[in-house]
């Protein structure tokens, strides 16, 4: 190969600057989606795959016709693919500790993402979020690095379980068009940042990071994961993308890690503060650190440029150069690229296939958790009657697909409304429930005076977060809207409630937990509401278990499980659990 060649393997860029042509005057090795970036709105699965066809066609008229590969965000199922399944993010999985069932979600996940072409996923987040006003928690699957560990299921859910006797640390992908290649990120400590600052510094000895941050890095190894993406954040003070002492030394010396490492978007860029402010210095520090496989995503030739120039003039040595390369094609070949080099449309039926909406039905019932539920534990108001005269379902989170979506949904910040894509809102879902004979309002912020004068038999308030993504997220406050407040005091100040909380981690609940007869976690259920009516309504226990820590007040924060001061509003592993009814 040539340094050209060699180098184009190397760079990854973004589908909007991307065409057949550049494809082949750079020998480019892979393009990528950003959040929300599609071909066209509301895109088909059929336009998906002309797309990234186009792009391969470039590829493969190189002299050596590599092909590229594209990836794409897929972390809560094919998250920015108009009509895909959307399941729950990882904070409610984590609450299932069903590691099976996560497993099913990442096959499931892997044949919506290969419907559309595409072979490689940037997931799983195995982030431990340490602290819960981190904008990025709701992709950590838990405060406890030992459920993120069992977590790593999904990684053979998604590129297939490997083949008793392989070697460990070798990259593994089922041949075929079935499983995708998968990425465990954010290496390493990305939830352990001061007061949870998204990209910020982890300050932690080397003890605490091996121990919390670490362990699920050498299971997704264990089981094969083909690429590891670097993160934002620093440990203390040296940035991830130049640590060569964690990439290099510690990754892939240390536990042997065969596949690729990738950058995080713009990683490199941000070595510096601020971020492209020497980018000759950012090239040389994270391909030096180890970095195999670069997400420039956009001003690929200043990075071409520079990155030949250091290799010519022996700043970057050759052998590390062929190291990348070697570690890109060893997972090319692995996953079958070279065999099947364009995409078909044999799988178009599986985008949010029926199957696949059932078992993301299935894990929003097992994510939800019972926080309380009525006065004492013999007069619980959960499971609530299907039968009764009316009823009031209140709040901004009870009719918005949207919000119950949260962020990396269409958008990379999530929208609002219920155009967006298709699914069931809560609201739909109890209407499907209830009995016909029963009566189901719906106002979004009653009064107090409306509520106590329409004799309501119980109310059901949906409230929580709007949706976010990465440092948008960043919260110092963690309180609820207050709109969403107003409609808790309003409603269940006035007839029975259960309060039902749309949010991605935990929030202040504490001055509100006294006014309600029930309350509810519901985190951030995808796109099939009706899994939250199939368990308030008794079809199906409750049986989730809180993954993290629900704080009295922000300032306890950080507090995990094991820490000497421990005084929380739910403990970790809490969940009130209930039988399905017979009567319903």
């Amino acid at each position: 190969m040539t340094l050209e060649e060699k180098i184009g393997q190397m760079t990854q860029i973004e589908r909007s600057v991307a065409s057949a042509e550049v494809m082949n005057k750079y020998y480019i090795g892979s393009v990528l989606s950003g959040g929300g970036s599609v071909p066209s709105k509301q895109a088909s699965a059929e336009t998906w795959v002309a797309m990234v066809n186009d792009f391969q066609k470039g590829s493969l008229s190189t002299r050596l016709g590599i092909p590229m590969i594209y990836g794409i965000d897929a972390v809560h199922g094919h998250n920015n693919v108009y009509k895909a399944t959307i399941f729950p993010h990882n904070v409610g999985l984590g609450a299932t500790r069903d590691p099976e069932l996560v497993k099913k979600i990442g096959a499931a996940t892997a044949l919506e993402v290969r419907a559309t072409g595409i072979p490689y996923v940037f997931a799983p987040c195995i982030a431990v979020c340490r602290d819960p006003r981190w904008g990025r928690c709701y992709e950590s699957y838990s405060e406890d690095h030992k459920i993120v560990q069992a977590m790593t299921q999904i990684i053979p859910g998604l590129q297939g379980d490997m083949p008793p006797n392989s070697r460990k640390g070798v990259p593994f992908v089922a041949p075929g068009n079935k499983k995708v290649a998968a990425c465990a990120k954010h290496y390493v400590g990305d939830g352990g940042t001061t007061k949870g600052i998204n990209e910020n510094n982890t300050v932690i000895d080397r003890h605490g990071l091996l121990s919390i941050h670490m362990p699920a890095y050498y299971n997704s190894i264990i089981e094969g994961v083909a690429t590891i993406m670097v993160s934002y954040s620093s440990w203390n003070g040296v940035k991830m993308h130049a640590n060569r002492d964690m990439v290099t030394g510690f990754l892939k010396n240390t536990l042997r890690f065969r596949g690729f490492v990738i950058s995080d978007w713009e990683g490199v860029d941000r070595i510096t503060s601020p971020p492209h402010a020497n980018y000759s210095y950012s090239i040389t520090a994270g391909i030096n650190a180890g970095i195999d496989m670069i997400m420039v995503p956009n001003n690929y030739t200043e990075f071409i440029d520079g990155l030949t120039f250091q290799v010519k003039n022996k700043i970057i040595p050759m052998s590390r150069i062929d190291d990348a390369v070697r570690r890109i094609l060893r997972v090319k070949f692995t996953m079958g690229l070279f065999e099947n080099r364009l995409a078909d449309l044999s799988l178009v039926n599986q985008l949010g296939s029926q199957e696949h909406r059932d078992l993301a039905r299935e894990a929003v019932r097992r994510s939800l958790v019972l926080l309380t539920n009525g006065e004492s534990a013999d007069e619980p108001l959960l499971p609530l009657p299907k039968k009764t005269s009316k009823i009031l379902v209140a709040g901004s989170h009870a009719d918005n697909l949207g919000y119950q979506c949260g962020g990396w949904t269409i958008e990379w910040q999530g929208m609002s409304g219920n155009n967006l894509t298709h699914g069931t809102t809560i609201l739909t879902g109890i209407k499907n429930t209830v009995d016909p004979e029963t009566k189901v309002v719906y106002k979004e912020n009653p009064d107090a005076e409306y509520v106590k004068s329409n004799d309501f038999s119980y109310a059901i308030v949906v409230v929580g977060e709007p949706p976010y993504a990465e440092t948008f997220g960043d919260s110092l406050n963690l309180t609820l809207p207050d709109a969403g407040l107003k409609t808790i005091t309003n409603v269940c100040g006035a007839v029975k409630c259960v309060v039902v909380v749309v949010s991605g981690r935990p929030v202040v609940m504490q001055p509100y937990v006294s006014l309600l007869d029930a309350l509810v976690a519901a985190w951030l259920p995808g796109s099939e509401g009706q899994g939250v009516a199939d368990v308030l309504f008794g079809d199906y226990g409750f049986t989730g278990k809180l993954s993290r820590t629900w704080f009295k007040t922000v300032d306890q924060l950080p507090m995990n499980v094991g820490d000497p001061h421990y005084d929380p509003l739910f403990p970790f592993g809490f969940g009130l659990t209930t039988a399905p009814t017979k009567a319903n």
